[in-house]
């Protein structure tokens, strides 16, 4: 028999089911916010509708956005030869925060996996293909898992015919670490991803 009134066991497997969030923080966050006084729940039930209704997906790039086209792809001062591929739309606010890019993007929305049902034909790869006309470089950010590979080496040769230029992100330790903390892989990539220090 569990203690907890069925309504709030439900609203702790909803929470569960959100990225990062395990069940323990499920249900320390139900038990907070049935805890809570009714003003500011209605203002996060407010909220979290809103946002879902106004937030898109840019129709261009693939990025959320509250304005089509999003502001990335509004923003003339942006450079149009270069487009960094993604898989989702959060890849785009992260690479935004670094501030290490000027140029367009490119959302995916996924990445090849046959294992989970998803090939190429599902992903939004032949409207990266149509926006290439004034491209000179394709970057691709995608991951260093399995999928992420494949993915990169099959764009990386279904744009080979193209007379443009096709990067990977270079992969490797992360900045504030030790060597002790890398595996065999990741050190590996750092090595083969060296550039010369000036």
């Amino acid at each position: 028999m569990s203690l907890l009134p069925e309504p709030v066991a439900v609203l702790i497997a909803a929470l569960g089911r959100l990225p990062g969030i395990g069940p323990r923080s499920a249900e320390r966050l139900a038990l907070h916010l049935v805890q809570s006084d009714s003003v500011s729940i209605e203002c996060l039930a407010e909220s979290l509708l809103d946002a879902k209704k106004r937030v898109g997906f840019c129709s261009i790039c693939g990025a959320l956005t509250e304005q089509q086209p999003c502001v990335i792809c509004s923003d003339n001062g942006r450079d149009p030869s270069s487009i960094c591929v993604v898989e989702t739309a959060v890849d785009v606010i992260n690479i935004e925060k670094s501030g290490a890019f000027s140029g367009r993007f490119h959302v995916l929305g996924g990445k090849v996996s046959p294992l989970n049902g998803v090939g190429p034909e599902d992903l939004r790869i032949s409207e990266l293909e149509s926006r290439l006309h004034d491209v000179k470089e394709i970057i691709l950010a995608l991951g260093t898992d399995v999928e992420g590979d494949a993915t990169s080496t099959y764009l990386a040769q279904r744009l080979s015919s193209k007379a443009l230029k096709v990067t990977r992100i270079a992969h490797g330790i992360p900045a504030g670490t030790g060597l002790e903390f890398a595996d065999d892989l990741t050190l590996s990539r750092a090595m083969e991803g060296r550039r010369e220090m000036q």
